[in-house]
């Protein structure tokens, strides 16, 4: 990265001021918004609540939809130093107590849908850190609206300058899925999440021409700064989906003109196998990137040829804010099936063996990485920051992959999911990505089960595509002579659903014990 990082609110004020004043930033279906409705709305939203006592520093949970409202929030609370804490609004009871007070919440912006107003307010009577509800296209009695608080902001004082340092000072806390003990929350600094964007854009060759389809949640670290953030830089115009469904995105992509559409493998399966597919004027279609699980060649090849839309595959982590590495547009489809591409500029990436010394290239080891976008560090965790984060910068992912000599990097799973059969070592995405080539097959994970014998068994779960029926001798039959016999799975399951994350990973901990659960009750 050259030159001095601007923090988020610099972000929409330079965009600002190169765009027409009514130049659209984000339509949600509910309502259009342009730049300068944006903009007066954030200084209305940041002077009512530096009026009720809101301030650098303070964390602010953010608990939405994708709709236009949280796009306000985002860069009001940038604009005053205070830090968003955004939350999934489908979040349990449990895990909305936990983040708040992790969090040490002073506000909340809540929506009356999912119950979390009784929640939090419970919370706050019992003298917990929480000052403010505020809610969100919804009234309650004894609670700021949205509206309120535009309202206030009105009558209020304009907020003067505020100093806030890109580089230390913190934008956002996420609260990672925690697939392994309690989640965790990634501080993100306004440096971590400018850089990244500034990423994305260069590796998309983004312009303020662009449209972005948000069809992941604004929540979580894809929807927030490779969408969000990443378009807002360029002056580029922002559709939010509420909740994704197929037919819905191909709509909006010939309604609204999209020329970018960020997604997980699943969506751009369910477009293109939509039965309307042929109904719908895709020519706008430019590009977009696919992350967080992979993406078989024939989808690749089905995205660019039947879509129109020359597709990237991206990798990163909530604790790299996101973008990481990334294909390139002179990529083939392999490569973008079989990598995540290269480190984008200015990261270093190197694959390390178990006491953390760098291995040759095509040797498997836990990627690490050093960037620009490498998280400040666990909020009020500084143990499980020094477990990831090294005294020279560099953060160890616990994925493990190779990089091979042109700097291409392959993610062959989690760690922790590796499947060790017998004393041989599986790697479960590896056996998934030959999966994915079956014409049958939609989604599939690879699992390790308990064994007596050997320790560990290979399973594997699979959901087929419509219409399709395969049984798990034909599967079998199928993976025999691409893979070594260790590492043919031992069991083949069949489902309707796999169960993912709000993002679209499939949640392996939760199949595990569903498997196990299974298992057991077969042997009983």
């Amino acid at each position: 990265m050259t030159g001095k990082p601007f923090t988020v609110h610099e972000v929409l004020n330079r965009s600002f001021q190169r765009v027409s004043e009514g130049k659209e930033v984000v339509y949600d279906g509910y309502r259009r918004m342009t730049y300068k409705e944006l903009v007066d709305s954030v200084e209305y939203m940041a002077s009512a609540l530096v009026a009720l006592g809101i301030q650098k520093g303070d964390r602010v949970i953010v608990c939405l939809p994708n709709w236009n409202e949280f796009l306000v929030i985002y860069f009001s609370l940038a604009r005053l130093g205070a830090i968003l804490v955004p939350c999934n609004p489908r979040y349990r009871t449990e895990e909305l107590v936990y983040i708040l007070e992790n969090s040490k919440a002073t506000a909340a912006f809540l929506t009356g849908e999912f119950g979390h107003i009784d929640i939090f307010a419970s919370h706050s009577s019992a003298g917990g850190s929480l000052n403010y509800i505020f809610t969100v296209r919804s009234q309650q009695k004894g609670h700021y609206s949205f509206a309120d608080l535009i309202e206030l902001g009105k009558r209020s004082p304009a907020v003067p300058p505020i100093s806030i340092d890109a580089t230390e000072d913190v934008f956002a806390i996420l609260y990672t899925s925690g697939t392994t003990g309690k989640p965790k929350g990634a501080m993100l600094t306004h440096q971590n999440v400018f850089y990244s964007a500034n990423a994305t854009i260069e590796a998309l060759q983004c312009t303020d021409d662009d449209v972005f389809l948000v069809a992941v949640p604004v929540f979580h670290v894809f929807g927030m700064v490779p969408s969000i953030l990443s378009a807002v830089l360029c002056g580029a115009r922002l559709v939010f989906m509420e909740q994704y469904k197929a037919e819905e995105a191909l709509r909006l992509i010939e309604q609204e003109k999209v020329t970018i559409h960020h997604g997980v493998p699943t969506m751009f399966i369910l477009e293109l196998n939509h039965p309307n597919f042929n109904q719908y004027q895709l020519s706008s279609l430019r590009t977009g990137i696919i992350a967080a699980a992979p993406c078989p060649e024939e989808v690749v090849r089905k995205i660019r040829t039947q879509m129109g839309c020359d597709i990237v595959i991206s990798y990163g982590l909530t604790e790299t804010s996101a973008t990481l590495t990334i294909t390139s547009f002179d990529d083939s489809d392999s490569v973008r099936s079989e990598t995540v591409g290269k480190a984008v500029s200015g990261a270093e990436v190197k694959v390390v063996d178990d006491n953390r010394r760098e291995v040759k290239p095509g040797e498997v080891g836990e990627l690490a990485c050093r960037s620009f976008g490498v998280m400040k560090g666990y909020y009020g965790m500084p143990e499980k920051t020094k477990e990831v984060i090294d005294e020279e910068g560099w953060f160890y992912t616990g994925d493990l992959a190779t990089i091979d000599e042109n700097g291409y990097v392959r993610i062959v799973g989690r760690k922790k999911e590796m499947i060790i059969r017998g004393g041989y070592n599986i790697y479960p995405r590896e056996i998934e990505e030959m999966f994915y080539k079956h014409p049958s097959v939609m989604e599939v994970a690879i699992i390790g089960l308990p064994d007596s014998v050997l320790g560990e068994v290979s399973c594997a779960v699979i959901k087929l595509r419509s219409g399709c029926v395969e049984d798990e001798e034909s599967m079998k039959a199928y993976i025999k002579g691409k893979v070594a016999d260790y590492k043919v799975p031992d069991r083949i399951v069949f489902v309707e659903e796999l169960p993912v994350t709000p993002s679209g990973k499939i949640k392996k901990v939760a199949l595990r014990e569903m498997m196990e659960e299974q298992l057991k009750s077969t042997l009983r």
